[in-house]
């Protein structure tokens, strides 16, 4: 008889074995679109990537950078808004909050109007505010997480501590210890600047990170501030950091009353209508917005491209004789194509009703062509005739280099055109180059009494 153990583990293992598809099923369900379980999908932006971009602004009190990362995904609207502001210096208050009410820009980049330093640091560096925008859409925890280290990098140097500015406090959730950074009063927003390279030590990464002054702006050691900004309700974002969340949320009062509006929920959400066609980045994102590559396009691109660089690199491995004969090869094609559709224009083969139908010409126009002909009996003789016969003789470029038959050609040309000179109004006219211009009254030439058509 088994004893207890045993049948506990044999029926362990059964119970195992008949929901490993079920359990495998669900983890392969969970895993993102071309991922698998050994290897995770690449994300857009690398750790390298958020702390260059993050590292201007991560210093910057949690409502004010909360407002940037919303606003840098409408970069379009940013540099309108930066625009507006530098035409309208004067305008703060309620008299913004009226002028914003007329504008049309999403609510995020309207506050940042509040703030004119900042819009303007945004809009003069588009590139960085671009990619910003693009990382915080699509790795948005990522980012979150970026400000935190870079933060308690600024701590380890000294460089990060409260002043009269800034309000610096900590929270240890779990086993992480997260900094916050305020204003002291709400409604005031002092916008610190500082040298990225020095104020979080030495800098760890061989690009350099971004900046958001000038090249020639002096930075001074440590983290200064301009003078401070009243801002009202304007600035209305915030960072949540419960739990290690790293989101941005919104503070719904100071949204109401800056906007005038009712909203009722803390989340915020992009919206895809303020983006102004500008493309996103990341993939998914790009289809969360409906704005992804079509795949079929995409490797149609992709199939033509190998094609044109295989084609190159034949044609690079050829010596001259067979580059010649490749090309007499494409000529020969061209001009059967060419002929093909030559005999295919012509009356008799189009068939009976069409051949009679391209011959019906009309009354005035039969007695044009016939009164042509007339004057070609004076000694005139059609250009198009003299090419074919000089063609059938010796070829589609006789002529080329013989000085003396150049000379002749000339001569026949000048005199065929004195012996039309003289024959008047009232029949076709030519133009100084031999060609048929139409019916004309008065002169026969263009110069003449007449109009050629």
């Amino acid at each position: 008889m088994e004893s207890t153990p045993t049948r506990s583990c044999a029926l362990v293992m059964a119970l195992m074995l008949a929901c490993s598809p079920a359990l495998a099923q669900q983890s392969q369900a969970t895993l993102a679109p071309g991922s698998t379980a050994g290897n995770p999908p690449a994300k857009t932006f690398s750790q390298q990537d958020l702390d260059r971009l993050l590292a201007p602004i991560a210093l910057y009190p949690d409502p004010l950078l909360a407002q940037i990362l919303m606003a840098s995904t409408y970069p379009l609207e940013v540099v309108q808004a930066a625009r507006w502001v530098k035409a309208n210096p004067k305008v703060s208050g309620a008299a913004l909050e009226t002028a914003m009410a007329n504008q049309s820009w999403d609510p995020a980049v309207k506050s940042l109007t509040a703030v004119p330093q900042v819009l303007q640091q945004m809009s003069d560096n588009l590139d960085w505010m671009q990619k910003l925008g693009d990382a915080f859409l699509a790795q948005q925890q990522d980012v979150m997480d970026a400000v935190q280290g870079l933060r308690a990098r600024a701590d380890t140097t000294g460089n990060l501590k409260t002043t009269e500015q800034l309000v610096v406090r900590t929270e240890t959730q779990g086993s992480q210890k997260i900094y916050v950074i305020e204003s002291p009063r709400p409604e005031v927003v002092y916008v610190p600047s500082y040298n990225p390279t020095v104020v979080y030590g030495s800098w760890w990464y061989p690009a350099p990170p971004y900046y958001v002054y000038p090249p020639a702006y002096v930075y001074p050691p440590g983290l200064t501030f301009a003078t401070g900004v009243v801002v009202g309700a304007a600035i209305w974002g915030s960072c949540n950091w419960a739990w290690g969340r790293g989101t941005v949320d919104i503070n719904v009062n100071r949204y109401n009353s800056f906007n005038r509006t009712n909203i009722s929920s803390n989340r915020w959400n992009h919206n895809v209508n303020h983006r102004g066609g500008v493309a996103y980045r990341d993939q998914n994102v790009a289809r969360q917005y409906n704005r992804g590559v079509n795949a079929q396009a995409a490797q149609t691109r992709e199939n033509f491209r190998g094609r044109a660089d295989a084609g190159r690199t034949e044609l690079k491995d050829m010596d001259r004789d067979q580059l010649n004969e490749r090309v007499g090869q494409a000529n020969d094609r061209s001009r059967e194509s060419l002929g093909a559709r030559g005999e295919a224009g012509r009356p008799e083969n189009r068939g009976p009703e069409r051949a009679e139908s391209s011959d019906r010409r009309p009354g005035a126009d039969r007695s044009s062509a016939a009164s042509t002909r007339d004057r070609f009996e004076g000694g005139a003789q059609p250009r198009s005739a003299g090419m074919q016969e000089r063609a059938a003789s010796s070829g589609g470029f006789s002529g080329i280099g013989n000085g003396a038959s150049t000379r002749e050609a000339s001569q026949r040309g000048s005199t065929s055109r004195a012996d039309m000179g003289g024959q008047g109004g009232g029949h076709a006219g030519f133009s100084s180059s031999g060609g048929h211009r139409g019916g004309g009254g008065g002169g026969g030439f263009r110069g003449g009494g007449g109009r050629g058509r």
